[in-house]
């Protein structure tokens, strides 16, 4: 579902009054633990941190005028969403957190290549999410990105 937003602020004053808590207590986290240089926008309809392109030039492969993306939110109709693309792209780090997701959460991990959902708000381990976004720098991940992109 995605959000007419232009605003990460207007995205996050538009959410459904029974997601608004979740979501601003996610926010918060990522950006106390994002590596700096990532930059905060509306990305794809959701709240989104990208890497612009005064760090990456080439921008996304699938549309170059794009910042490459890394890491997006959502309120979706069923779930709120974390998607992140480090543990799509790094297996290491997709391990660590399906790990660590089983030790810290009492909840059955529900996820997909790079998509983490909660149909409840107070499933969400803000304290794991936090650890998780803080394993990349934007270096690394284009190092990444490019990496798996030459494949």
């Amino acid at each position: 579902m995605q959000s007419s937003a232009t605003t990460p602020n207007e995205y996050m004053e538009n959410l459904p009054e029974d997601r608004k808590e979740a979501m601003n207590r996610l926010r918060e986290v990522i950006v106390k633990n994002l590596p700096e240089g990532f930059e905060e926008r509306i990305s794809y309809g959701m709240l989104g941190w990208v890497i612009p392109h005064s760090l990456y030039a080439p921008g996304y492969h699938c549309d170059p005028k794009l910042p490459l993306p890394f890491l997006n939110i959502a309120s979706q109709k069923n779930f709120i969403a974390v998607y992140h693309m480090g543990i799509y792209g790094d297996k290491k780090l997709y391990d660590w957190f399906v790990e660590e997701f089983s030790k810290r959460s009492k909840y059955k991990l529900d996820m997909g290549k790079s998509c983490i959902r909660f149909k409840k708000p107070d499933a969400i381990p803000y304290e794991l999410i936090g650890e998780l976004v803080s394993k990349i720098t934007p270096e690394q991940w284009i190092q990444c990105y490019e990496t798996n992109l030459k494949r």
